[in-house]
């Protein structure tokens, strides 16, 4: 992380009319943070993007595998995958754009007419692009494609979010192919990160623990939730994160991993709950803290120690070639014998310990009861055993952590104290 400064709040009295006016708007609270948030730097300008190398690389990977799994070609629709193997930056609508990689040679892009120009803008590799006008079938473009490299007597893979319109419309076109999934293939490129990915990651997580701690100082009684997670959106936008999420829950709410519809105000002895995170260069940051406005009661303070422990319970378990079900498995064993659940009954964990990261927020594979998939060099993953009290309070610290051969490796460094959340 770059060195960074962080200034004493210097509009604290008119936060602090968020106690006597119930109706102070967001935009209020940002006004009032204004000159503390000039004082914020971009710390993202020496973030290097995936190079066309690397990117060439994922579709030789990709090959490879189709190669060994006896798959003639994979069918991407929009969406992470799409940008992860053809860096195309696209929005699905009823007009289908689409990329076919074959199990050799170039890939093919399918996109409207009209839209060759902006779909061009962002392809990073070698492609064969196809345009179809606004009365013809996309999809006639794909199966003659396929049919002119001969790959459709093979299994034809399709990605697990391509929509049934785009994979039926193959089906009937193609009546004679079968349609496989997709996984073995972008599953097993997508969920081992390179170091490059690695290291746009930890940019990501360095943007949002920088904003967490300009934050949490200027948190103030009579805010609300909402206040609170424009603060920490405007934060991390200075500071370079794009497609922020900034979640904040208090007192009660606090107890539902997700919050509630009602609003809550910061009090003193109140729970304040956040799950943050932002992308530099399409890679997923995800770290969330629980404190207390005040000072922590003794239940407080005991099941805010507990989840710390939870973290490390799951870090020490994270070894290459241990399912990743065991993950969860350990530490819900530990908060059975201090009286939570059993399972996933409140009050107790209601959720996984953890997720896969990357490009998008949440990925295969997930660190949860059941799941058998042993863990490998470059997965990564967050680690988010929260307790859950309803109608009173919930404690959530989440850290991400990749695996590497010698054991796993924090993003983030977990918090040492409930006095010293950030």
């Amino acid at each position: 992380m770059k060195a960074f400064m962080f200034e004493t709040f210097s509009r604290r009295t008119i936060l602090r009319a968020a106690a006597t006016l119930p109706l102070l708007s967001v935009a209020s609270v940002l006004r009032a943070a204004e000159p503390d948030l000039a004082s914020l730097a971009d710390m993202t300008t020496g973030a290097q993007p995936i190079t066309p190398a690397e990117r060439a690389a994922r579709v030789a990977k990709a090959q490879a595998l189709m190669q060994a799994n006896g798959i003639g070609a994979v069918l991407i629709e929009p969406g992470s995958s799409l940008t992860y193997f053809t860096g195309i930056r696209w929005s699905r609508s009823e007009r289908l754009t689409a990329a076919v990689i074959p199990v050799e040679g170039e890939a093919l892009v399918v996109t409207p007419f009209f839209e060759e120009p902006s779909v061009r803008q962002t392809l990073g590799i070698p492609a064969d692009v196809r345009v179809w006008q606004e009365d013809e079938d996309p999809l006639r473009l794909v199966a003659g494609f396929l049919q002119e490299r001969r790959l459709a007597a093979r299994p034809i893979a399709i990605e697990e979010t391509v929509r049934f319109f785009a994979s039926d419309g193959l089906r009937r076109l193609l009546p004679e192919a079968r349609l496989v999934s997709a996984n073995p293939v972008v599953r097993s490129c997508r969920m081992i990160k390179t170091p490059a990915e690695i290291a746009l990651m930890q940019a990501a997580t360095d943007v949002t623990i920088a904003a967490y701690r300009w934050l949490h100082a200027r948190v103030e009684a009579g805010m609300t939730g909402s206040e609170i997670g424009a603060l920490m959106t405007a934060a991390t936008r200075k500071l370079g994160g794009d497609a922020e999420f900034s979640m904040a829950l208090i007192g009660e709410a606090s107890a539902y991993p997700h919050g509630s519809r009602e609003v809550h105000r910061v009090r003193d002895g109140q729970v304040v709950l956040m799950d943050c995170g932002c992308t530099v260069q399409g890679y997923q940051s995800d770290v969330s803290r629980t404190w207390v406005h005040g000072t922590a009661t003794t239940e407080q303070r005991r099941v805010w120690d507990h989840v710390a422990q939870g973290q490390r319970i799951a870090l020490a378990a994270a070894s290459i070639g241990t399912p990743a079900g065991t993950i969860d498995d350990a530490v819900r064993a530990q908060y059975e014998r201090w009286g939570y659940g059993p399972r996933y009954k409140l009050p107790g964990t209601s959720h996984r310990t953890g997720h896969g990261i990357g490009m998008d927020g949440h990925e295969p594979i997930n660190l949860v009861h059941g799941e058998t998939t042993p863990l490998a060099a470059g997965m990564c993953f967050s680690n988010e055993p929260g307790i859950y009290l309803p109608g009173k309070f919930g404690v959530r610290l989440e850290d991400c952590f990749w695996v590497t051969p010698t054991g796993p490796k924090w993003f983030s460094t977990p918090p040492a104290s409930i006095e010293r959340p950030v």
